[in-house]
This record gives structure tokens, sequence and C-alpha cells, in this order.
């Protein structure tokens, strides 16, 4: 890919090869390892680092002052909120090499990730998925999945535009936005 079709700010480091996706915007002082595919249409803040390997879909849109360490993938449309945190070994030691044991971590097509979020490798976190501000999140969150504080504990469920799901007694909630209905069953959530 030519760098005529996308925008690096004259600040942005870019360790080659990479792979950058048309349209995509990348900020100050921002630093992307080799051997990353970022998807189209991509908005990558300032003082973000993008560590070797690491995948992002399309659409992706990641805040100022990210880590995303070598393990995450990112999938379609995943919002990453300001300061939040991937990590990538469950048992760091400073003396002990451990880069063959890195763990992954997924965040499926439309997840976001508020502010000041720390995800503790090795975990994924499901389709639409939200993740409030300041969570440590050290389990898959399942998909429409809305959960806060540390650890991370579900609190209720959300649409794919964001809104809070509110139940009724045959399963069935409206998204008070989009009007997409959804129905909750077996713990799951689907959209209808």
């Amino acid at each position: 890919m030519s760098e005529t079709s996308y925008f690096a700010h004259q600040t942005t480091v870019i360790d080659q090869p990479c792979s950058i996706g048309k349209g995509t915007k990348i900020w100050h002082f921002t630093h992307i390892m080799p051997n990353c595919t970022i998807g189209d249409n991509c908005n990558i803040g300032q003082n973000v680092f993008i560590a070797a390997g690491v995948i992002l879909g399309n659409n992706v849109k990641i805040q100022n002052n990210v880590s995303l360490y070598t393990g995450v993938i990112c999938e379609d449309d995943v919002f990453l909120g300001p300061s939040m945190v991937f990590t990538n070994i469950s048992n760091p030691r400073s003396a002990v090499v451990r880069k063959n044991q890195y763990e992954n971590t997924r965040v499926e097509k439309g997840a976001s990730i508020g502010a000041n979020v720390t995800v503790v490798c090795g975990n994924s976190i499901g389709r639409f998925a939200f993740v409030g501000a300041g969570a440590v999140v050290t389990k898959n969150i399942p998909p429409y999945a809305l959960v806060v504080g540390n650890p991370a504990k579900q609190i209720g469920w959300m649409s794919e535009y964001g809104q809070r799901l509110l139940f009724d007694d045959a399963g069935i909630a409206v998204c008070p936005e989009s009007k997409e209905k959804y129905k909750l069953e077996n713990g799951r959530v689907i959209k209808l």
C-alpha cells in the first residue's frame, strides 16, 4: 500500500514492513512496530504504541495514549478509549524473558472499551460488548455485555448503537435509538 493512501503525521514512526489501509489517519508521536496489519479508515490518536504483529480491522478508532501489545487483534469497528492498555504476558518479570509466551487477546466487531481500561491478556471481548471506563478485564466478556469495575463484572446488556437494553418478561428488548430488537435467551443476547 502506498504512503499516499493513508495519512501519518510527521512525528509518527512506522517500522517496516507494515500494512496500513486506505483512508487511515495516524496522529502525533505514535509508534507502529513491524509486521502490523492496520485496516482501512482507522483513526489512531496521538501517543499510541502498536507492538509488532498487532492486527486491526477496518474503521478501528484508537484514542490518545493507548498501548496495544503483541497478540492483540481488534476486529472491524472497535473503539479503544483514551489511555486504555492491553497486556500480553500473565506473569511478567523483568529478569525473565517470555517473548515466546505472549497470549492473544481478541476484541470482536463493534466492541467499545472505555478510558483507562486494562485488558489482561488471553481474554476475548465479544461483539458489541461495552467495557466501562476504568474496568479491569480478567475474563472473557460475552457479546453485547455491559461490564464495569475491578475486576470487570457484567451489569447489563448493550445494543449495537451503544444503548442500554432493558428486557421484558419475554426476553425482548428494543434499542431506544435504532429501534432494533434483541432477544435474551440462556444468558446470551442475539439481534432479531
